[in-house]
């Protein structure tokens, strides 16, 4: 039986990197972005409990997930984008934290307003990203991109999601915090919160690999095996 031509939107994103890769993403994730930014954040003073407790329980709980990933990379290579695209929730999720905590304890802020708010603005942020990604995806522009060809909707797109959810944390805020020196510390949190955002869209991928396994299998054949069974 002859088998079907994979189409080009499906080869732009069948392109995977090697679990050897995949391993060392996740220890150059954990080590920078998670943990030396994240947590160090959350665990400096002063501390505020309900933050901490928040975001140390999904802290290792994707801990204690990718051991899999770093001792058997090419025996759970499907799996290994659903693990980042939770990474990529649970790290923004982090941030959102972090951003929390620098508005409610160097200020002294009662009240759930900016809890609410921030929730609005982290759930907004991802479901931005998800939707902007399988637009980008099925219009093509992922392929013309990796052909060099010009997709002149890619970057306004992107750097629109972006600089907006920037400029919507800062505004918030500024209603809050008087001091230009945390106002800063927050836009450099609200800008690495949209690079860990879109490592959510990962989660799209591995359940389009899923329902198109076989399509999967015939670009990399020995795709998902142990590392003994590839040649």
């Amino acid at each position: 039986m002859k088998k079907e031509r994979l189409d080009d939107i499906t080869l732009s994103y069948l392109r995977f990197q090697s679990p050897r890769e995949n391993r060392g993403n996740i220890l150059v994730y954990f080590l920078i972005f998670l943990d030396t930014i994240g947590v160090l954040f959350l665990l400096g003073e002063p501390m505020v409990p309900l933050f901490y407790w928040s975001g140390i329980i999904p802290v290792v709980f994707i801990h204690l997930w990718a051991i899999q990933y770093v001792i058997a990379p090419y025996k759970f290579e499907r799996s290994y984008y659903l693990f980042c695209g939770v990474y990529g929730v649970i790290n923004t999720f982090v941030y959102f934290l972090v951003i929390q905590k620098l508005i409610y304890s160097h200020f002294q802020i009662i009240g759930v307003v900016p809890l609410v708010l921030g929730l609005l603005l982290f759930a907004s942020l991802l479901l931005i990203v998800n939707l902007m990604h399988i637009c980008l995806l099925y219009s093509g522009a992922y392929s013309r991109l990796q052909k060099g060809e010009k997709t002149a909707n890619l970057t306004p797109i992107a750097s629109a999601s972006g600089i907006g959810y920037v400029l919507a944390q800062l505004t918030l805020s500024s209603f809050f915090v008087e001091s230009v020196k945390i106002l800063m510390i927050i836009g450099v949190f609200s800008i690495l919160s949209v690079a860990t955002a879109y490592f959510s869209t990962s989660i799209h991928k591995y359940f389009y690999i899923r329902r198109n396994i076989e399509k999967v299998k015939q670009a990399y054949p020995q795709f998902g095996l142990p590392k003994k069974l590839r040649t």
